[in-house]
C-alpha cells in the first residue's frame, strides 16, 4: 500500500474515528485503524470497540492499493502534529508502516487485515432520512437525561420509537430518563419509518453520533433493525448494536393534572439557581423554590456554607407552593429553553414537574422533586 494525503483530510477523518476506539484494549486489534488505499483514489479508514464501528472514506493520490492496520491513536498523534498544509505519504511493507511528512518520518508497527473485526449488519429492515438539523435537536435536548448506571443498562441510551399522536399524527418520540429527570422530543414522523422496532441507542454512539454531525448538513440516512443502527452522513458510516432491554413506560410519569402554571423567564431563572447553588453541598445540590404571586423566592442552606437566596419575577396566580429540586439537573434542563418564557407545570412538593416552552415546542421535561 502506498498513499500521499492532505495532512488536514487525515487529521480531521481519523479525529473520527480515533475516539471510537477505546484506550485500554485486551485485544490488540481493537486499538488498530484499519486503512484500505483503493485504485479510484479512496482511502477507507475504519474503527471498532465491537459495540460501535465508524467507516469514513476520504480522498487521496493512491499509487498502491492496499489494506493494513495501525494503532489509531499514534496515527492521529503524529498527524495532528505534523505541521499544517504538509502532505503525508502512507507506505505499508513487511508489517510496517511509514509515515512520511517533509522531513519527519516514522515507522509504525502493524497488524494484519484479516484479524480486524467488522460488526455484521444483518437486515436492517427500517430505513428513513432524518434532516441533521432535526438529529442534532433530538441529541442535545435528550443526551444530558441518559442514565450513567450500570445497573440500569436499559436506560443508557435513547430510546427511539414511533406513535400515533392524537393532535399531531404520526410520530418520532425520543426519549431518555435517569430516574430523577425525563427529556422527550416529538418530531413528524419520517417517510419509511412506520412499523420501526422500539430501540434504545447507547450513550456512546449518540456522543459519536453528535460530533459526526457538527459537519454534516443535509439528510442522514437512518437504517435499522432490532439489533442494529446505521447512520450514513455523507462520507461516514456509523454502525452500532443496540441496547438489549426494555425501555420503561415513560408516559406514566409525565403528569397530566399538574393545575399550578408558573411561567418564567429561563435566563433570569437560570442564573438565580446558579447564584444560590453556589453554596449547596456537593452531595445534595437542593435548592428551594417558593413560589408565590409573580415572584419565585430561590434559597438554599448548607450547613457547611451558610444560607443564600434570591427572588426571580414570575407570572403564577395559583396557591403559593414551596418545592425543592437538584440545582444541576434544573439547570441542565433550562439550558435547553431557546424562548423567552418557559413554563412550569406544578402540582405539589411530592409531585413530578413538568417544564416546557409551550405546547407547541417538541420537547418537554420532567423532574422529580426532592425534600429540602
Amino acid at each position: 500500500m502506498k498513499a500521499t494525503i492532505e495532512r488536514a483530510t487525515l487529521l480531521k477523518s481519523l479525529g473520527h474515528v480515533q475516539s471510537v476506539v477505546e484506550r485500554r484494549n485486551t485485544i490488540p486489534i481493537l486499538s488498530n485503524v484499519l486503512i484500505e488505499a483503493h485504485a479510484d483514489g479512496s482511502i477507507k479508514l475504519m474503527a471498532t470497540d465491537l459495540d460501535l464501528q465508524v467507516v469514513e472514506t476520504i480522498a487521496a493520490q493512491v499509487e498502491t492499493p492496499g489494506t493494513i492496520t495501525v494503532s489509531a491513536h499514534l496515527l492521529f498523534e503524529i498527524a495532528r502534529k505534523l505541521k499544517e498544509g504538509s502532505q503525508v505519504l502512507l507506505s505499508a511493507a513487511d508489517s510496517k508502516m511509514l509515515v512520511q511528512s517533509g522531513q519527519s518520518r516514522f515507522n509504525l508497527p502493524t497488524l494484519p487485515r484479516d484479524d480486524f473485526p467488522v460488526i455484521a449488519e444483518g437486515d436492517l429492515g427500517t430505513n428513513f432520512e432524518l434532516p441533521a438539523q432535526t438529529l442534532v435537536q433530538i441529541i442535545d435536548r435528550t443526551k444530558f437525561a441518559i442514565s450513567t448506571e450500570e445497573t440500569r443498562y436499559y436506560l443508557n441510551g435513547i430510546f427511539l420509537h414511533v406513535a400515533d399522536d392524537d393532535s399531531a399524527g404520526p410520530v418520532l418520540k425520543a426519549a431518555a430518563t435517569d430516574g430523577h429527570r425525563l427529556a422527550r422530543v416529538t418530531v413528524p414522523r419520517p417517510d419509511g419509518a412506520e412499523g420501526m422496532p422500539d430501540v434504545i441507542v447507547p450513550r456512546k454512539c449518540v456522543a459519536e453520533l453528535r460530533k459526526l454531525l457538527d459537519e454534516s448538513d443535509g439528510n442522514v440516512e437512518v437504517s435499522l433493525s432490532a439489533s442494529k443502527i446505521r447512520f450514513t452522513l455523507g462520507h461516514a458510516i456509523l454502525t452500532s448494536k443496540l441496547i438489549d432491554g426494555t425501555f420503561p413506560d415513560y408516559n406514566r410519569v409525565i403528569p397530566t393534572g399538574n393545575d399550578k402554571l408558573l411561567k418564567i423567564d429561563p435566563k433570569a431563572f437560570m442564573e438565580g439557581v446558579d447564584r444560590v447553588a453556589t453554596i449547596a453541598s456537593e452531595k445534595t445540590r437542593a435548592v428551594k423554590m417558593a413560589v408565590d404571586h409573580g415572584k419565585v423566592t430561590l434559597s438554599v442552606t448548607s450547613p457547611e456554607n451558610g444560607t443564600a437566596s434570591e427572588e426571580v419575577p414570575g407570572e403564577y396566580t395559583s396557591d403559593s407552593i414551596e418545592i425543592g429540586f437538584n440545582a444541576r439537573y434544573l439547570l441542565d434542563i433550562l439550558a435547553q429553553i431557546e424562548g423567552d418564557t418557559v413554563e412550569l407545570h406544578l402540582a405539589d412538593a411530592a409531585a413530578p414537574t413538568l417544564i416546557r416552552e409551550g405546547d407547541k415546542n417538541p420537547a418537554l421535561y420532567v423532574l422529580m422533586p426532592m425534600r429540602v
